[in-house]
């Protein structure tokens, strides 16, 4: 630990000491520190992640994924956004009953709670084999690094 040195404190300055230790210090561990512990220079990664990027089987898993994500997204903004859209330029629409006292608007408000819930569940269903392949690939990476 460096001295500390001394200094006339400023008016109102309530840290007038300099060179004072810090909280990063590690407090009585033995062994190694946990990965979420581990400073940039200690967490080597020895994976080559530009061989992984260049696999067919990593682009095709973006590609899914992004196949998914990008119409699903889009959808579901659209069908969000038509409410007010609708609300706002086909009031006459929005005001026909459909059930007693029930108009579109609101059975369409409803809808978008199904709606949401639909698209969730589509998405779990289609993460499970993004994440089959994703281990796949992690395997075999890890196979490749105990082989070299």
């Amino acid at each position: 630990m460096p001295p500390k040195s001394h200094r006339e404190p400023e008016p109102g300055d309530l840290t007038p000491e300099i060179g004072s230790e810090t909280d990063v210090a590690r407090v009585g561990r033995a062994g190694a520190r946990p990965a979420h512990e581990l400073t940039a220079d200690e967490d080597v990664d020895e994976a080559d992640w530009d061989r992984v990027a260049a696999e067919q089987e990593f682009k095709s898993l973006l590609a899914s994924k992004r196949r998914f994500i990008v119409p699903a997204t889009v959808f579901f903004v659209v069908y969000y956004f038509a409410l007010p859209v609708l609300v706002g330029y086909a009031p006459g629409l929005m005001e026909r009953r459909v059930l007693g006292r029930v108009n579109v608007a609101y059975l369409f408000a409803l809808s978008q709670f199904f709606m949401a819930w639909a698209v969730a569940a589509l998405y779990v269903r289609a993460a499970g084999g993004w994440d089959a392949t994703a281990r796949r690939i992690i395997g075999r990476l890890g196979s490749q690094r105990k082989g070299e």
